[in-house]
């Protein structure tokens, strides 16, 4: 890698002629890092291609995203405990139990948000935003028995 030399006369003379530019640091090796990829955006009109007889479908771009980092916004159902690791993210604000069903019956307009801790929640009806990995597909918590088709897990949430 050839690293060009760079004077203090040279760029004091560049500055002095009002165009100073300098290689990007990491052109001289410097190491500086990359920003973080943000997450792609996930909308709840995106999340199903097609509603059939024969249930839900999952859309060309929750297919896509599967096991890539996402952002989502919407609104935390009232959960069951006061501390969980986990929560349902919802379109509108809902006040029913979105696991009272079998898969067959799921409800196209929520995700489960899975935490890496357990948390206290406030009963807020405020806008949030989640960012986390996707996960798409049938899946039973072993603990709850609580069915979900898709998740976002690692999460972490906050205003939105």
């Amino acid at each position: 890698m050839i690293v060009p030399t760079i004077s203090r006369r040279s760029v004091l003379g560049s500055a002095l002629r009002g165009a100073l530019s300098l290689p990007p640091l990491a052109a001289l090796g410097l190491g500086v890092p990359l920003p973080a990829a943000a997450a792609a955006t996930l909308d709840f009109d995106e999340l199903y291609g097609k509603i059939s007889v024969l249930g839900l479908s999952f859309s060309d771009k929750v297919k896509a995203l599967a096991g890539k980092e996402v952002a989502m916004r919407g609104f935390m159902a009232p959960p069951l405990k006061a501390e969980a690791d986990f929560f349902v993210l919802t379109e509108i604000p809902m006040s029913i139990c979105p696991f009272c069903s079998s898969d067959s019956d799921w409800p196209d307009n929520i995700v489960v948000v899975r935490l890496n801790a357990a948390q206290t929640f406030e009963q807020a009806n405020a806008l949030i935003e989640v960012h986390g990995t996707l996960e798409v597909g049938s899946w039973t918590d072993p603990v709850t028995g609580f069915v979900s088709l898709l998740r976002i897990v690692g999460a972490d949430f906050r205003a939105a």
